[in-house]
This record gives C-alpha cells, sequence and structure tokens, in this order.
C-alpha cells in the first residue's frame, strides 16, 4: 500500500513537471478564441484532454508494442548519408514538434510584422481569432502530443508493480490529478501574459525550443542517423536550463529597458 502511494505521488510529480510546456501551449493557444470564450476554451479542452489521455493509457498498455517496433516500410536509408527506423511514438512526436516549431515561427512573425501591427492598430486583432471548437481541437490534439512521453515514463515507473490493474489505477489517478492542477494553472498564466504581453515572445521562444526538444527527441525514438551521427534528444535539463537563462535574460533586459527610458525621461526635462 505505501508502495502504491508512492508510486502515486512520484507519478504527479512526473505529470506536473512534464505538463508546463503543455500548459504554456494552452495559455497561449487559447489567447486565438473569442475573449469571452478563452475560459471555456481551456476547461473544455483540458477536460476532454483527461478523458482522453486515460483512454491513451488504456490504448499504450494494450498495444505498447506497436509504437514501439520500427515499421518495415519505414525502414531504411540513403547510402551512408542517412539512416531511420520510424515507428509509431517517434512519428507522433515528429510531427507534434513540427506542429509546434511552426506555430511558434508564425506566431513571433505576426508579432513583428508591420502589416499586421497596421491591422491591430485599425480593426483589432479580430483576423487571427479562431473558433472556440477549433481552439479546443487544437490544445486536445496537442495535449495528446504531450502525453505519450509522459505515459510512457509513467508506465515506466509502474512496470514494477505486479498488480497490473492497481497499477492502471494510479496512473489514471495521476492523469486526473496533473489535469486539474492544469485546469487550476491555466487561467493564472493566461492572466499573466494578458497583463505582461511582453512575456508572450518569451512564451513563443519557449514554446518554439518545446518544439525543438520534441523533434530531437522524435529523431532519436526514429534511430535517426545522419552521416554517421545519431540525433540527440535535448534531455529536460538542458531544457529547464534554456528555460532559466531565457527568464534571467528577459527579466534583465526589461529592467534595463526601463533604467534607460527613465535616464532618456530625465535627460529631456
Amino acid at each position: 500500500m505505501l508502495e502504491n502511494i508512492f508510486t502515486l505521488l512520484m507519478l504527479v510529480l512526473l505529470q506536473a513537471v512534464l505538463g508546463f510546456d503543455n500548459l504554456l501551449y494552452i495559455s497561449l493557444e487559447s489567447k486565438k478564441a473569442p475573449e469571452g470564450e478563452q475560459k471555456r476554451v481551456r476547461k473544455v479542452g483540458i477536460l476532454i484532454a483527461i478523458v482522453l489521455r486515460i483512454v491513451l493509457l488504456f490504448v499504450l498498455v494494450s498495444i505498447i508494442g506497436f509504437f514501439k517496433e520500427p515499421f518495415s516500410f519505414l525502414t531504411g536509408g540513403i547510402g551512408d548519408i542517412l539512416h531511420f527506423a520510424f515507428n509509431g511514438h517517434s512519428i507522433i512526436v515528429l510531427v507534434g514538434g513540427g506542429f509546434i516549431i511552426y506555430t511558434a515561427i508564425k506566431e513571433i512573425w505576426h508579432m513583428i510584422s508591420n502589416h499586421d501591427l497596421e491591422h491591430d492598430v485599425e480593426g483589432g486583432d479580430g483576423k487571427r481569432l479562431k473558433s472556440a471548437n477549433a481552439v479546443i481541437t487544437s490544445i486536445v490534439i496537442m495535449n495528446l502530443v504531450f502525453s505519450f512521453d509522459s505515459i510512457l515514463a509513467a508506465i515506466g515507473l509502474t512496470s514494477h508493480l505486479e498488480n497490473t490493474t492497481a497499477a492502471f489505477i494510479i496512473m489514471a489517478i495521476a492523469i486526473v490529478a496533473s489535469g486539474l492542477l492544469m485546469l487550476v494553472l491555466a487561467d493564472k498564466i493566461s492572466s499573466f501574459l494578458a497583463k505582461n504581453r511582453m512575456y508572450e515572445v518569451l512564451g513563443l521562444f519557449i514554446l518554439f525550443i518545446v518544439g525543438i526538444m520534441l523533434v530531437t527527441e522524435g529523431g532519436h525514438l526514429a534511430h535517426i542517423n545522419i552521416f554517421g551521427e545519431n540525433i540527440v534528444p535535448m534531455s529536460k535539463t538542458t531544457f529547464y536550463f534554456v528555460l532559466a537563462v531565457l527568464v534571467i535574460v528577459d527579466v534583465v533586459q526589461g529592467r534595463y529597458q526601463k533604467k534607460l527610458l527613465k535616464e532618456q525621461a530625465a535627460k529631456n526635462k
């Protein structure tokens, strides 16, 4: 019993740590919905994702071999230049990472585009809005992409439990607990970004790095070898270190900018 409780706590912690990038994506993506629908979009998206995560957990536990075994028709290479062996897991992670990179670049480009700036000033930001259902769909799909690693890690952590039913229940409880935590934090993060819009840029660059992390992980899972070099996945330690550096740089730059503005104002007096 004590072992099960400890495993559950470890799983909840794991889900919380691995869910940070997912939470950031939800907060940024929900801003594309009409303003009055954004809170509902986040809640509905996360609730649906929790249910689908449990379904995904059941599927992965049942057919985990399918996602790990390379597809014969996607295994091969091009001379000594490229070798690969794609499996279900690697394809999902690669596609998800690529989509996140595309989303981050598109949003960053929108921020620096003069055309979009003029449009924002003249007619608001309506052009970029998506329907609530479209945003919910995006949140749910990307939530499932982010879920693969955390669920597979959870399966690994519970592999020592002899009772498979108990292991499944523990993993399901951890998923629900982490989902409820996301439900609480999503609104807070979105509110923070709304009040401090300059941090949206930081968030998008973090999202970009998340995409790179997923792509490298997908490449590693696909055993991609380019010119004799294997693709090495970005570790979570590296990711959080880069994240810390980005935050520190952003804070220091913000304070330095304020200092320069004060000095400029003092000179103009």
